[in-house]
């Protein structure tokens, strides 16, 4: 699906958040690497599961006929420094959710990048019945966690010493979730 684009001004930084487009690609691709080699808070390590140019044109074509599926990408002057995506299922048992993924270049944390394309995308399923936001997230991904909670997101569970990271120790994943209008 397409939303609107939206610009916002934040600790001096313009950036845009709007749906992704066929000729954002390339870009995405090159952005995704460098993401994975940032951070361990993702699941993959740089250049692990690659998503080339041909791939993402895929992906992007099918989030914009999917109405399910929403795919974001945050842009400081023409250049994407983030991007999330909200994924449903065709499952008509499981159509009423959609699971969320976020990720944010490192010299662009901390201006509200990952909060607003998160805010966005709750926009966007408060407004096209979907009733449950679904996520997983690093148990030391602190501020993450934080940010969730406060915009309404629930632990629903625990997967115990799920991810390896590179200090040798197992880590927890937590499983969270935010329902618009389901009691």
């Amino acid at each position: 699906m397409v939303v609107n684009s939206k610009m916002f001004s934040i600790n001096g930084l313009q950036y845009t958040v709007r749906s992704a487009i066929h000729d954002d690609a390339k870009n995405l691709s090159d952005v995704r690497v460098k993401i994975d080699g940032e951070t361990e808070n993702l699941d993959r390590e740089k250049g692990e599961a690659y998503i080339d140019e041909a791939g993402f044109k895929r992906m992007i074509k099918e989030d914009t006929e999917r109405s399910r599926n929403l795919f974001l990408v945050a842009v400081v002057n023409k250049r994407i420094v983030g991007f999330s995506r909200c994924e449903g299922s065709k499952l008509k048992r499981t159509s009423h959710k959609v699971e969320f993924g976020v990720c944010v270049l490192e010299e662009f944390w901390g201006y509200g990048i990952g909060k607003n394309l998160l805010l966005e995308s709750i926009h966007w399923a408060e407004h096209n019945q979907v009733n449950k936001i679904t996520l997983s997230v690093l148990e030391t991904n602190e501020n993450a966690i934080k940010l969730y909670k406060k915009y309404g997101f629930e632990v629903e569970g625990v997967l115990k010493k799920d991810k390896l990271l590179s200090d040798g120790n197992y880590y927890n994943t937590l499983l969270m979730a935010r329902f618009n209008g389901v009691e």
